[in-house]
């Protein structure tokens, strides 16, 4: 489980479009930065700062053989995200139940 900081650091480096598409890119696998910026209107440079903040909140992870760096997603990267989102979907989801319960039951008293 993350602590706060560290959930922070998640939410915080997909907060960006260009870095949500990234990490959507390296679900399929593994891939060179070189072959990772090719669809992105960006700079080489750019892409590298996206991906030190996705590497520094946990999400990636990088190697680097001669002149390739391969960047990767890390092992269980979004799962304390989607822990904490499923935690807080659970109480939402009991309300609107109770919500709906409710209006089924002032609906029937008002046929």
């Amino acid at each position: 489980m993350l602590n706060s900081g560290e959930l922070d650091k998640v939410f915080k480096a997909l907060s960006d479009a260009s870095r949500r598409a990234m990490v959507e890119r390296l679900v399929r696998g593994p891939v060179s930065v070189s072959t990772l910026a090719a669809p992105f209107a960006m700079s080489l440079p750019a892409v590298h700062q996206h991906l030190a903040v996705l590497e520094d909140a946990g999400i990636v992870t990088s190697h680097k053989i001669g002149r390739v760096r391969t960047v990767q997603l890390a092992t269980d990267a979004l799962t304390g995200a989607g822990e904490w989102m499923g935690r807080q979907r659970l109480p939402a989801e009991r309300r609107l139940d109770r919500l709906g319960d409710f209006l089924a039951t002032t609906g029937e008293d008002e046929t």
